[in-house]
């Protein structure tokens, strides 16, 4: 039984949405450009690269001439060696220089990756590069991990450093008078997985770059930046808006002219589990599900743990994606389990890979997976990235991995080293999940979601002027790198005391006695609550202080391993927990929200409405927890707390529509708030389609009677200070978002709502009230209103 079959024969019918197939193709190679050190062609033919492909060769053109670069190609199409061709022949060419002044200004060359296990697995591709091309390229990786003895090693003779961005600010630009020799010779800085970076921690790596870029111009550098991205929405201008110069500066290769293995695609729903209509029949009873209703199916997390057990069973090498390291843990016991019934002997040769694991247990995973000692492997998107994993068979995503860039790069994964690749799609109960399953067609298609940063955003950039300003004084001409046009925002951090001012220049203000670099917070997650066990004092886990309030607020049932612990007090550090003897009890914090709109920055009349974007403050506080039973979802009861009142500045984008066509469309007071409510949650769903981020990272309000704009309005608001341009995105994609969050509603065929369209896994409100007719009666006007 081929593997193909295997894995669709233990489908039901109704659990296909579909299936896509991409033929193989052939590459265009291209001649080395004559520029390139004789070393790099021999080398690379040692290693059965003959010659590049036409794209690597426009992309090595472009670097070579020293214009900032992004490569936005397919996985497995050589975005690296794009890059090091050109950078290792200038390490090469630059060898025989003999003077002080040559060895200080010798090529050196930072490579950024968004992990230290990537920067790991980079530096060994590379060192197997530099053993053919050239023993005088010293490449090294340094991190907070490394110890003081490499530090000084890499510092005195390595000319290409991989690091992160937390080095590169926290040591490389604080400490930047122990680096002159990189700084002084730095050529081209390479930012790798750069689709990754989004949201906060995009804006905040923007602002660690273009500071990395301005220490260079200090030392008499003036280095190049080169992006290697998934394919992505507009490559060139988000390079532009990282860098914040213009977007004709950036040279764009996003045509791929790789070949790749040919590849099989199913998108498949979770088994429909039957319902009994009465608790007392016995288990072998089943009935008829109402065909009016969704049935409730299993999840995709199960469902994909039988997929890879399939695929397993009939002798492919597998990987699992999930969405968390928890789902990782539990898809692989799950496929242990299932082989094990099965009598496979494949059954103890399946693992989990996720972060938290040590670099060394990390490594005999990745290479049990190359060398078939591991048969499937689940992994979180820790394997999503550029980590060496080739010539798998399947890849089975246990839900939509949240962007076209991380399907892309999970799908990649199968069928690399030219052999044909499956790819199993599970899709969740929810509304982007199931909305995808519905168009199959479009997901092999260019992506529409933009990446999301803003440089800009008046939260995070102080933090950053005032390290800049440690580093090296600031003067008029450093205003245009934070995208100001004049002094002032330098001045107003004089009168607040974190600057000084003299001799025409601003300085940190040393008197306060505390590292300007500490006010940067570049992944965004703010303080960390830590969860300790009260009887033991073991550490458990930390939550971001974000989060708390919903998570560990105070008789809150939390679950770490599968073993549930309820929280006996919460605090500024921390949370309190001891185990809890009722496993079945699951507890849901109950909030409410307030939206005061502080300014709208655009708006766009509506037929019988308005659209708008603009900075909202956020006031939400958790009353509450809801109680319910985790096998069944019943309803036990609620229970108050008295929680502090939070606010969050943020930015968010809304729309409004009058009571006049609300009463035509017979939305009556006692309908209008459940239908405002349910379109708020389906099209909250749907945004990750059209920006790259998740649905936790955006939250929203809806009521049928703002204060403030005086009508019924739905608000969908950024989660981070300041924003994260997930809601400006929305306002300018607001009708294919819409558009598409009606299609949802449309095709749905539950009757009154399900996690599929309008209940969302977090409302504060225990999705209460709810009107799926409604939402979509509300949709289609306010649709039909922007025409």
């Amino acid at each position: 039984m081929t593997i193909w079959k295997a894995i669709l024969d233990g489908f039901a019918a109704d659990q296909i949405a579909g299936t896509l197939f991409a033929p193989a193709r052939e590459g265009t190679r291209a001649p080395w450009p004559s520029w390139v050190h004789e070393a790099i062609p021999a080398g690379l033919a040692s290693l059965g690269v003959p010659s590049p492909w036409s794209h690597q060769v426009d992309g090595m053109e472009a670097i070579h001439a020293g214009h900032h670069t992004v490569i936005a190609t397919g996985t497995g199409s050589g975005k690296s060696l794009t890059a090091w061709a050109p950078l290792l022949s200038h390490i090469l060419s630059h060898r025989e220089a003999t003077r002080l002044s040559e060895i200080r200004k010798k090529p050196t060359v930072l490579y950024l990756a968004p992990t230290k296990a990537l920067a790991a697995d980079q530096l060994d591709s590379l060192t197997h590069l530099v053993s053919v091309t050239g023993d005088s390229i010293k490449p090294a990786t340094v991190d907070g991990d490394t110890p003081s003895e490499v530090r000084r090693w890499a510092r005195a003779h390595a000319n290409i450093i991989l690091t992160n961005p937390d080095f590169a600010h926290f040591s490389m630009l604080a400490g930047h008078e122990r680096w002159p020799r990189l700084w002084s010779g730095l050529t081209a800085i390479v930012i790798d997985e750069f689709h990754t970076y989004r949201g906060m921690t995009g804006a905040q790596v923007a602002l660690v770059v273009r500071r990395m870029l301005r220490m260079a111009r200090h030392y008499g550098a003036n280095p190049t930046v080169i992006f290697l991205s998934a394919t992505a929405a507009n490559p060139g201008g988000t390079a532009a808006r990282f860098l914040g110069v213009d977007a004709n500066q950036i040279s764009v290769i996003d045509e791929d002219t790789s070949s790749h293995s040919a590849s099989s695609l199913v998108i498949a729903r979770g088994r429909a589990i039957p319902q009994r209509s009465d608790q007392s029949l016995n288990e072998d009873s089943i009935v008829v599900i109402d065909q009016e209703e969704q049935p409730v199916r299993r999840s995709a997390l199960k469902e994909a743990a039988q997929a890879a057990s399939r695929a397993v069973a009939s002798g492919a090498s597998t990987l699992v994606f999930s969405r968390s390291r928890a789902g990782a843990e539990t898809i692989s016991q799950l496929v242990r389990e299932d082989l094990a019934d099965h009598g496979s002997p494949y059954k103890d040769r399946v693992a989990a890979y996720r972060g938290g694991y040590l670099p060394e247990e990390r490594r005999e995973l990745e290479e049990g997976l190359r060398s078939g000692d591991i048969r499937a492997l689940a992994t979180t998107n820790a394997l999503e990235l550029g980590i060496d994993i080739s010539g798998l068979d399947t890849v089975v995503m246990s839900g939509w991995p949240g962007t076209h860039a991380s399907f892309r790069q999970q799908m990649g994964r199968a069928g690399r080293a030219s052999q044909d690749g499956i790819a199993v799609l599970i899709a969740r109960d929810d509304p982007l999940d199931q909305y995808l399953a519905e168009n199959v067609a479009g997901l092999l298609e260019q992506p529409v979601e933009a990446q999301v940063f803003d440089p800009s955003n008046p939260y995070i950039l102080s933090g950053h002027v005032c390290a800049a300003a440690s580093e090296l004084p600031l003067t008029a001409d450093d205003a245009q790198i934070f995208g100001f046009q004049t002094t002032e925002h330098f001045d107003e951090l004089v009168e607040a005391g974190l600057l000084t001012y003299r001799s025409g220049a601003w300085r940190w203000n040393v008197a306060l006695g505390a590292s300007a670099h500490e006010l940067v917070d570049i992944r965004g997650g703010g303080s960390e609550i830590s969860i300790i066990e009260g009887s033991t004092g073991s550490l458990l886990g930390t939550v971001s202080a974000g989060q708390a309030d919903t998570t560990v607020h105070p008789q809150a049932v939390y679950i770490h391993q599968g073993s549930p612990f309820i929280v006996e007090s919460l605090d500024a550090e921390r949370a309190i927990v001891e185990p809890y003897r009722d496993e079945e009890i699951r507890t849901f914090a109950v909030a409410e929200t307030a939206v005061e709109i502080a300014e709208t920055k655009h708006e766009v009349p509506l037929r019988d409405g308005v659209l708008a974007f603009g900075d909202v403050l956020v006031a939400s506080r958790v009353t509450g927890y809801d109680t319910r039973r985790s096998r069944d979802g019943l309803y036990l009861g609620r229970s108050p707390l008295e929680m502090p009142l939070r606010e969050l500045p943020t930015q968010a984008c809304w729309w409004t529509i009058s009571d006049v066509r609300c009463a035509e469309l017979k939305l009556t007071p006692d309908i209008l708030p459940g239908a405002l409510h349910g379109l708020e949650h389906a099209a909250i769903g749907l945004l990750p389609l059209f920006a790259t981020c998740d649905r936790w990272d955006i939250g929203g309000l809806s009521t049928a009677l703002h204060v403030q704009t005086g009508s019924p309005t739905i608000i969908i608001h950024d989660a981070s200070p300041g924003g994260s341009g997930c809601a400006e995105r929305g306002f300018h994609a607001a009708r294919p978002w819409l558009e598409a969050t009606v299609s949802r509603l449309e095709s749905c065929p539950c009757r009154d709502g399900c996690p599929s369209c309008i209940q969302s896994p977090k409302c504060g409100n225990g999705n209460s009230p709810l009107s799926k007719v409604g939402a979509l009666i509300l949709g289609r006007a306010i649709v039909s209103g922007m025409s």
